[in-house]
């Protein structure tokens, strides 16, 4: 129960003013003893809010299956925002105005007539314009996942690189993300406000361009250094080890999803390679690193303490939750 409920409940008699203040010291004193930088999922609440979007989703659905001309993709886009001043301005529900916001781009981008990616920078720079335009009228940190990304595919979409090929950029671009990430993560240590909320969106993105960057640079690297032997295949696994401290270290487990599959594959190269030979060696791969995910999610914050412990009010901790 937060301070401000257990206010009013002591200016209605129901609780007594001291009360009230052992009541503050005792849930300061569990703050101080409990890590408060905990992951909350802020965008839902309830089933309710599921049961909303599911019903914003089906009339995007049928409405992205009529036959419109371009410009008659602008009257749900409106309508859209319409319904975005009632959830999301008004009743303050995340979850539907992520969907709004998606089904929103969607139909700009059909009135745009984004057709080919390597021909539609200017639309990728307006969808993220008109993201960004979303974000400063309801303040709705999901909103700057998509003008991150909007920046990104305009970038690639300029430059006409592929998947493939010229990986750093990525890599690049997902640090450039990775530190905006960080700077609101800096701003919200105890992931209390809506700054720690930027932050987590900002993250999902950044990772997976971080990881693919570097993943596919050691994959596909014809450098004689990892052509020998096992070498790219142990590669990638310090590589998915530096990542996870990375993660570790900002308190950041959303990170490590987008690195999970690349680090299942290293795995599976390194041990069939060297030590296992069996049908079931996937599976065996597969409960292995499951186990693991499930040990060191328990263990998160005993293993934050225990490996960044000796950084505790070093300059790098004061944009990261308290080790």
């Amino acid at each position: 129960m937060d301070i401000e409920t257990l206010e009013r409940a002591a200016q209605r008699g129901i609780i007594s003013h001291k009360q009230l203040q052992e009541l503050i010291a005792f849930s300061t004193a569990q703050d101080n003893d409990e890590p408060t930088s905990e992951e909350q999922l802020r965008f839902i609440r309830n089933f309710g809010d599921i049961f909303i979007t599911l019903g914003v989703l089906f009339v995007a659905f049928s409405i992205a299956a009529m036959h419109l001309s371009q410009l008659q993709w602008l009257l749900p886009a409106a309508l859209f925002l319409g319904a975005a001043e009632w959830l999301v301005r008004v009743r303050r529900l995340a979850l539907p105005g992520i969907a709004i916001l998606i089904s929103t781009l969607y139909f700009l981008s059909k009135a745009l007539g984004v057709s080919q990616f390597e021909t539609a920078t200017l639309q990728f720079l307006t969808l993220s314009v008109c993201s960004l335009l979303f974000y400063l009228r309801y303040r709705m940190p999901f909103s700057l996942l998509p003008v991150a990304a909007g920046l990104v595919a305009a970038t690639v979409s300029s430059v006409g690189i592929d998947m493939f090929r010229h990986q750093l950029l990525f890599t690049a671009m997902g640090l450039i993300v990775f530190l905006v990430a960080m700077s609101f993560d800096a701003q919200d240590r105890k992931r209390q406000r809506s700054a720690g909320d930027c932050g987590f969106w900002l993250h999902l993105l950044a990772s997976p361009l971080i990881v693919h960057g570097m993943m596919t640079t050691l994959l596909f690297s014809h450098a004689g250094v990892l052509d020998a032997g096992s070498n790219r295949e142990i590669a990638l696994l310090l590589f998915f080890i530096l990542f996870l401290l990375t993660a570790l270290f900002v308190d950041r487990r959303a990170m490590l999803v987008s690195s999970l599959s690349y680090a299942i594959y290293a795995i599976f190269k390194v041990v069939s390679s060297n030590i296992l030979d069996s049908n079931n060696l996937p599976l065996v791969i597969f409960i292995g690193f499951g186990v693991f995910i499930v040990l060191f999610g328990t263990y998160w914050y005993k293993l934050r303490r225990l490996i960044f412990g000796p950084l505790r009010g070093s300059w790098p901790a004061r944009f990261v939750p308290e080790i």
